[in-house]
């Protein structure tokens, strides 16, 4: 009941607001056709409850008055050159707000493509809000005043799995396999340091990249991991890419346990079934049975707006991150790229659930992580993921100073 007044209460915001001032526009670059377009998609849900959330209560105040947040999508198909040509339409609206993160490589080429934008631009700046690229570099050596992380980097994620690692005495040996680009790359960097410092004994069997989003049969990579006798799988895959996999293991018999960034959604649960209780991992900064009342009130908002199974993917960073830049922007008084990021710096969010704060030094959340198992829905697995009869328990939780990790990052200011 509380959600259903809650979406009511939306709508008639939305459409009372919508002819008071002009909306402050957020343009977003993702695929939203191609192999990965069901990740694109997701994105839009959980950033259009968060900008209807921010607008049911009155929207943005500024000194104009209060503006209502409007989403802006923009194809790039999944690929960097078409993002790059996105970008250009969305600047010449003279959108304020670049929103992407579902793909390290395509962040990576949009961060280069700002900092000239606003070099020759500095009346049209833009502010970039990451919400998924997690290739460290981005807030390392690639920093980037005009670039704002509120995902853990891939370091951070490995840092969570591999504290798990450390204290299962089960895993012996690994297969590493992995996207073949920026991000895929560094998520087997990452396993490779870690585990070397945590479980030197432990012996990795396997280190193999695959071209990201053409692989329609994982078949004979799961051969190949069987024949390594690997019993655990460590993978940053996400999207089709993880789907696919994760049902070859299954088919395949593996008997493996997979530790994994994006293993809770997107059809991974239902593709793995039984084969993946007790051993498909995950690690995020939430999961629908975190518990508590305020988590549970969250999670089912989100069920009330999108009741079809296959929209079942929540992502509390994205509706957190249109938090702050609806309250940095009040902070500032302005959509002015400079003012918001001054504003961002150092912020804190904080609910009944959950605390983050963006460290100004290189512009990344730091933020609690959860590593979650897979198991039947019961007891503590209230919630299922996207009605697969498959939920996720909480292994292990980081705090922020357990996940954080230092910075080399020496940006220009402004």
């Amino acid at each position: 009941m509380w959600a259903k007044r809650w979406l009511a209460g939306c709508l008639l915001a939305v459409a009372a607001s919508a002819g008071a001032q002009e909306p402050i526009r957020l343009g977003m670059i993702e695929g939203l056709s191609g192999p990965f377009a069901n990740a694109g998609d997701a994105v839009v849900r959980n950033l259009r409850i968060a900008i209807d959330r921010v607008n049911a209560r009155g929207g943005v105040k500024t000194a104009e008055g209060a503006r209502p947040l409007e989403l802006v999508t923009f194809d790039s198909k999944g690929n960097v050159d078409e993002s790059l040509i996105q970008l250009r339409g969305l600047v010449d609206k003279r959108i304020p707000f670049v929103l992407q993160g579902n793909s390290s490589a395509v962040a990576g080429a949009l961060v280069s493509a700002i900092n000239r934008h606003n070099s020759r631009q500095p009346d049209a700046r833009v502010l970039f809000l990451n919400y998924s690229a997690v290739d460290p570099t981005l807030t390392n050596e690639g920093c980037s005043f005009w670039h704002f992380r509120f995902d853990a980097s891939a370091d951070m994620r490995m840092q969570a799995l591999t504290e798990v690692i450390r204290a299962d005495a089960g895993v012996r040996r690994v297969y590493l396999i992995d996207q073949d680009y920026s991000f895929g790359h560094q998520v087997s960097r990452s396993a490779r340091e870690m585990l070397a410092a945590k479980r030197p004994e432990l012996r990795i069997v396997g280190d193999e990249f695959h071209p990201i989003g053409k692989i329609k049969d994982f078949a004979p990579y799961i051969a190949k991991i069987k024949a390594s006798g690997a019993d655990a799988v460590i993978t940053g895959n996400w999207g089709n890419d993880l789907t696919l996999m994760i049902k070859a293991a299954r088919e395949g018999g593996l008997n493996a346990k997979f530790y994994t960034f994006y293993g809770n959604g997107l059809g991974a649960p239902a593709a793995m079934g039984d084969a993946g209780v007790g051993r498909v991992l995950a690690v995020a900064e939430w999961h629908p049975n975190v518990g508590g009342t305020a988590s549970d009130a969250f999670y089912q908002a989100f069920r009330a707006r999108y009741p079809e199974p296959k929209d079942d993917y929540v992502h509390l960073r994205m509706q957190m991150m249109v938090e702050m830049l609806a309250r940095a922007i009040e902070q500032a008084g302005s959509t002015d790229a400079v003012k918001v990021a001054r504003a961002l710096e150092g912020m804190r969010y904080v609910n009944d659930f959950h605390d983050a704060t963006i460290r100004a030094d290189d512009h990344q959340v730091l933020q609690p992580l959860y590593v979650s198992v897979m198991e039947k829905q019961g007891g503590d697995v209230r919630f299922d993921n996207e009605g697969s009869g498959y939920g996720f328990r909480t292994v292990r939780k980081l705090k922020s100073a357990q996940t954080m990790l230092p910075t080399t990052c020496k940006m220009e200011r402004f």
